[in-house]
């Protein structure tokens, strides 16, 4: 058709190789991503879907640091999970690679070169934070501070994760080292730099002027917001020792800034794919369209600081698109990384196997196009079992296992369309525009309620006509409504497989059909009659309430242990004599019984062996915490010259000593070893 591009160049987001992939990443990235891939992809089109791990920057680094490990032992780790799970959800990427390859560092090196020996850098010598322990200068991540714009107290130096503002170290209220917790220093150290204020001009052009109407609302909103403050030129290397050292004299001890690295890895990995220069026509070649799949965050660096690297360069096509998404958040809360506030792929996949359709499925249907969507485990068991299951997988099963007991599994001849008949083939033969129109808008989460909405057409297309009863007075009748809806059947093999890959695979197996063209989606001859189906199975099942139970379970529980990590001991108590400490006398005893103490909650009557002639009675409020059984034969400590009282009428001699944790729950005061009962704690 006149207009279309000769070829695609599809990238998602290079993920940082510290860490799994979450369903944040996955709403707002990689799954949009594949669905128009995908789409693509059916429709014939000449298209490469590129990504790869990103494996150089500071959180590399420090990831390492805290494992005790080398930085390429990091990414070797993190690279195989992130590419397993990719794999086994179902992106469909021509190439992962990753940025720790002899291509890349020889394109990356090649690309920094030539804007070097062409004049496109300055140089500048500034003050960048020191750090004087550590004996080396600190990338903006190693600096954590107070966010001047909301007062979080770990905002980074680059940016603050809280409110999301782009900042720089100088800007942080009380910065220090994350490497030291010292407060560091301002050094002189030189560094290039991308001086994008000579492109804001054109920029400007491109963008605020060139893409008003076609980029998504979020996106040139950002774009342009900058573009207004004024841009300033940006640093592309940085003081570090891991990553692609700068190829000009001089430069030792520095490596090229991961943002200048990253995007570049976009192009080493089409070289990683394509022999020779055949790479060349997806990035250089006018008839090739461009689209970057990022998340919200990474905005500025693929629409202008990677935009303005590539017209230094002067051979490469610019992105036509940039549909970045908003944040998906969970449960109410923030995804985050550092808290394992996250539902994790990798985990996802294990704990689900086989499901990876239903996560394809919610995630697009609550995609975050334009604003920040919440993920729960309710709506997802609410989305399989109502909408999957209930909706599209009932309809193909009713289909299927009504065809298999009347026409022996074969399809039937339609013997004279009615006018429903001739309505539900009509809509039928629409939806495959309606959908691809909205894929190429990427509106992916309309694009899935109109899939949706055809096989609600096809419900309501059986349960109107009754074949199940038509059969008993009509079997002709009965055939040319399985016709029709087992045409209507046949279309979702094609339409689904964007957006649910292996339910297409399932289903087109069932239907013993080969998966068509995009255009040939919904046409009312797909299955001819006579042709022989295969057996009929379930395409989702039901996820039951106990299953998400134990996923919510697992978040409390990391909500409970971000809480304890939290939590900070209670103030100190005032000051007391060395003399008054010396009147508390504090022994070892051993519990010899334990009781509950009736018409109580809280009180347990304990007989400690405190080394007397009889065992000393506490009572003491821990019937909560403890069972009286468990008790019996455990050694504490107790205050043994504590004034008597009359507990509930009981006489209570001492006082046992416990440690309350910061959930509230109690533990024993013992010694580590058994120890005579009545020996003094000194």
């Amino acid at each position: 058709m006149p207009g279309t591009p000769q070829r695609y160049t599809v990238t998602a987001a290079l993920p940082y190789a510290n860490g799994p992939v979450h369903i944040g990443h996955l709403a707002g990235v990689y799954l949009p991503a594949d669905i128009y891939v995908r789409y693509l992809r059916a429709q014939q089109r000449d298209v490469k879907f590129i990504c790869g791990s990103d494996e150089h920057g500071v959180p590399i680094t420090i990831r390492a640091q805290k494992e005790g490990v080398t930085p390429q032992q990091v990414v070797d780790k993190y690279h195989a999970i992130i590419r397993d799970s990719f794999q086994e959800f179902g992106v469909s990427f021509d190439i992962y690679s990753r940025t720790s390859s002899t291509t890349h560092a020889e394109t990356a090196s090649g690309f920094f070169k030539q804007l070097y020996e062409d004049d496109k850098f300055i140089e500048q010598t500034s003050e960048q934070y020191y750090d004087e322990k550590a004996d080396q200068f600190l990338a903006d991540r190693y600096i954590v501070g107070t966010c001047p714009n909301c007062g979080n107290d770990n905002a980074y130096g680059d940016q603050c994760e809280k409110c999301g503002t782009s900042l720089s170290p100088t800007e942080l209220i009380n910065p220090r080292s994350m490497l030291s917790g010292n407060s560091p220093i301002l050094r002189e150290t030189k560094h290039w730099y991308l001086p994008l204020d000579q492109y804001e001009p054109w920029l400007r052009e491109w963008i605020v002027e060139g893409h008003k109407n076609d980029w998504k609302t979020n996106v040139y909103g950002q774009c342009k917001s900058w573009i207004d403050q004024g841009l300033h030129p940006r640093a592309v290397t940085r003081d570090l020792d891991w990553g692609v050292p700068v190829p000009v004299p001089g430069a030792e001890g520095k490596v090229l800034y991961v943002w200048f690295d990253a995007p570049i890895g976009y192009i080493s990995a089409t070289k990683d794919l394509l022999p020779g220069d055949a790479w060349k026509p997806y990035w250089q070649d006018a008839g090739t369209k461009l689209v970057h799949f990022i998340g919200k965050d990474n905005i500025v660096f693929h629409c202008i600081i990677f935009p303005a690297m590539l017209k230094a360069h002067g051979d490469y096509i610019l992105p036509d698109n940039v549909p970045a998404n908003e944040f998906l958040n969970l449960e109410g809360d923030k995804i985050s990384t550092s808290r394992n506030w996250a539902v994790w792929l990798h985990e996802y996949l294990q704990d689900f196997p086989g499901k990876a359709d239903v996560l394809r499925y919610v995630l697009c249907a609550n995609a975050p196009e334009n604003k920040d969507n919440d993920f729960t485990w309710k709506d997802f068991q609410a989305r399989n079992n109502n909408e999957l299951v209930a909706n599209l997988g009932n309809f193909v099963n009713r289909a299927l296992v009504l065809t298999h007991k009347f026409f022996a599994g074969k399809v039937p001849a339609a013997v004279g369309f009615t006018t429903e008949d001739e309505d539900v083939l009509r809509q039928l033969g629409e939806f495959p525009a309606r959908i691809g129109e909205l894929i190429d808008n990427y509106r992916f989460r309309d694009a899935l309620n109109e899939l949706m909405n055809l096989t609600r057409l096809g419900n309501k297309y059986l349960a109107d006509t009754e074949p199940w009863k038509l059969i008993k007075t009509d079997e002709a009748r009965t055939g040319t409504v399985l016709h029709v809806a087992l045409q209507l059947a046949a279309s979702l093999v094609t339409l689904m497989e964007p957006f649910l890959p292996y339910s297409a695979e399932k289903l087109g197996t069932m239907l013993n059909l080969e998966k068509g063209a995009w255009s040939a989606a919904g046409r009312p001859d797909s299955l001819a009659t006579g042709h022989q189906l295969a057996a009929a199975a379930l395409l989702f099942d039901k996820i039951e309430d106990a299953t998400v139970e134990a996923q919510v379970q697992k978040l409390l529980d990391t909500k409970k242990a971000n809480e304890l990590a939290a939590a900070v001991a209670a103030p100190a108590k005032d000051d007391v004599s060395f003399e008054q400490f010396q009147t508390m006398d504090l022994r070892i005893g051993t519990i010899v019984a334990a009781e509950k103490v009736a018409k109580t909650k809280k009180l347990l009557k304990l007989s400690v062996d405190l080394g007397f002639d009889e065992p000393r009675t506490i009572v003491s409020g821990i019937a909560e915490h403890f069972l009286p059984e468990a008790l019996v034969g455990q050694q504490v400590q107790v205050l043994l010259n504590l004034a008597p009282r009359e507990i509930k009428g009981i006489q209570s001699q001492g006082m046992l000593l416990m440690a309350e944790n910061a959930d509230g729950s109690l533990s024993l005061m013992q010694p580590s070893s058994h120890v005579r009962p009545g020996s003094s704690i000194a």
